[in-house]
């Protein structure tokens, strides 16, 4: 069903984004496993001296200038990627102003932005954390020579000391650095070592992420899912259990599926998405959630510049796919599990029935036997670490299949 989508009206049966995801595509080359919407600027267009990224700069403010907000400031901001760290200070500068403008910005807010070893400079970090950066998330994927190169990365080891030691010396109030596991050719040697050098460095936060080959992708014309050199269905699996393992013996909570964290570091950006809450998406092929509908801007850039010039002719009126309750349940099931916290069955059930958070359980049932799943309470339903974490696409699975056809008849 389309519904006429306005992000210019004040809705008030729905809560309203107090987030935004800001995407900046530009990188220096396209890793081999990436598929996100990106455009390769090679080496030597940097910051303000690129006319190609001021330019995709000043359209993305011309977004953010031409959406009201009617709700409270914004308490978390994402600049994610891409490499945001190849915008100059005053270009990431420029939007935080524009955000500034249009929606406010809480005064305890949570800023964060992605950046590559290599791509930055003391001066440079300096200035995006006078800027309003509070949170930094550094995206190293391994720490052996060969694995990068493996990946198509554009940074040495020693680049990612160097990185570490600048984000040490700026002394950015929340550190988060990203792992990759079941690479090509990726032993388990190799990822004790790259979790002991984490342990080592001791950032606030640390993501791990398990190689997923995408269609489109380098890996995908260069590699098969369970197919030598990557490694097996088996050894990935003891990766994960040993990044749980190594992680919270150093005293990192597991709160997400993918994620750790040290005490009051927890991501609160990403925290919003799992709890499948509102935010504003802005730039090429980012996604908005307002007024429970969802929908994405353009991938490429040329048809992202047009889309901008038509939303602001259409005073940001247009048609977009209206989601359904049925929907909405199945999302915050799926995202919401993610989490070490779970999902609480009382509220689901005042919003889409009794029968439905039962049905809930009898799905999970099966699992809650196998040990994967776990009742904390009388309604707070969680996968268990790591086992129900490892096994999570099983069990989600399971829940979609089975209320998929059932829940049709019992929400409207």
């Amino acid at each position: 069903m389309l519904a006429k989508f306005n992000l210019n009206t004040n809705i008030t049966n729905y809560s309203l984004p107090t987030s935004a995801y800001i995407h900046i595509p530009f990188c220096r080359r396209r890793c081999y496993y990436c598929d996100f919407p990106i455009s390769v600027v090679g080496d030597r267009l940097h910051g303000e001296n690129s006319g190609t990224i001021s330019h995709y700069v000043e359209v993305l403010c011309q977004e953010i200038a031409n959406t009201n907000a009617a709700g409270e400031p914004l308490k978390t901001i994402f600049f994610g990627g891409g490499t945001p760290s190849l915008l100059s200070v005053s270009q990431l500068q420029h939007v935080v102003d524009t955000l500034k403008r249009q929606f406010g910005i809480a005064t305890d807010a949570e800023i964060s932005i992605e950046i590559d070893p290599g791509t930055f400079t003391l001066e440079q970090l300096q200035g995006y954390c006078l800027a309003g950066v509070s949170r930094v998330s550094l995206g190293v994927q391994a720490f052996q020579p060969e694995l990068l190169k493996m990946c198509g990365r554009s940074h040495t080891v020693e680049d990612i000391y160097t990185a570490i030691e600048i984000v040490r010396t700026v002394k950015v109030p929340s550190f988060s650095l990203d792992l990759i596991s079941g690479l090509p050719h990726q032993t388990l040697a190799q990822w004790q070592d790259s979790l002991d050098r984490v342990v080592a460095i001791a950032p606030n936060h640390i993501s791990i992420y398990d190689l997923q080959i995408e269609p489109g992708t380098a890996f995908n014309r260069y590699y098969q899912a369970g197919e030598q050199p990557l490694p097996t269905d088996e050894t990935t699996a003891q990766m994960y259990r040993m990044a749980q393992q190594v992680l919270t013996s150093a005293e990192y909570e597991h709160y997400e599926i993918s994620n750790y964290a040290h005490p009051q570091h927890q991501c609160r950006h990403n925290r919003v998405y799992w709890r499948n809450q509102p935010y504003y998406g802005f730039g090429m092929g980012a996604t908005s959630y307002v007024q429970q509908q969802r929908f994405t801007r353009p991938r490429k850039t040329q048809e992202y510049y047009q889309w901008v010039k038509d939303y602001i002719a259409a005073n940001g009126i247009f048609n977009c796919p209206q989601t359904s309750s049925h929907e909405v349940l199945l999302e915050t099931l799926m995202l919401g599990l993610r989490l070490s916290d779970g999902i609480n069955l009382s509220p689901l059930a005042q919003q889409f029935g009794v029968e439905t958070g039962a049905k809930i359980w009898q799905c999970l049932q099966p699992y809650y036997q196998q040990g994967w799943v776990e009742l904390v309470g009388t309604d707070q339903i969680r996968l268990t670490d790591p086992e129900g974490f490892l096994f999570s696409n099983t069990v989600l699975a399971r829940l979609f299949h089975q209320l998929g056809s059932e829940l049709d008849h019992t929400i409207v």
